[in-house]
């Protein structure tokens, strides 16, 4: 006895076409868009932050924390920018990060405590980056939510 064999795994379910398409929709509008861009921008900014700021040589594992979020950001940016079918899970990431760089001043630099113009610096792009992961994770929220069907 043959028994024809039925493909298995999500790949074949019928509704991920239409996931699909929802989340190409919501990933070409232009509030997406702007989103991305600007995530990639805070990234850039939080990165050369060190520098544009002056507390490179003050604050070193400062620095280094700053570029290590800052690129890590803008990468997330620029994933959701060429990507953003396989990167939009991903922007809850970009929240995280942006609470991070909120308290880094003081975590970081606990012993000696930091300038008035890398914590201003920091709570910044801190509140800007986590409220732009809220944005793109808003965006991705409502690409999964599924749709009730209303009865008349």
């Amino acid at each position: 006895m043959s028994y024809a064999r039925q493909p298995s795994g999500m790949g074949t379910h019928p509704e991920l076409a239409e996931m699909r398409e929802r989340l190409e929709r919501t990933a070409s509008s232009g509030s997406a868009i702007a989103i991305e861009g600007l995530i990639l921008l805070a990234g850039a900014y939080t990165a050369i932050s060190p520098w544009v700021v002056h507390f490179s040589g003050a604050e070193p594992n400062l620095t280094i924390n700053n570029l290590i979020v800052g690129i890590t950001v803008g990468l997330i940016g620029l994933g959701l920018t060429l990507a953003p079918d396989r990167m939009f899970r991903l922007a809850w990431v970009v929240v995280p990060l942006g609470v991070w760089l909120l308290i880094s001043p003081w975590v970081v630099t606990a012993a000696h405590g930091a300038g008035a113009g890398i914590i201003w610096n920091n709570c910044v792009v801190g509140a800007v980056t986590a409220l732009l992961g809220l944005a793109a994770m808003g965006l991705t929220i409502g690409v999964t939510r599924r749709r009730t069907p209303t009865t008349a």
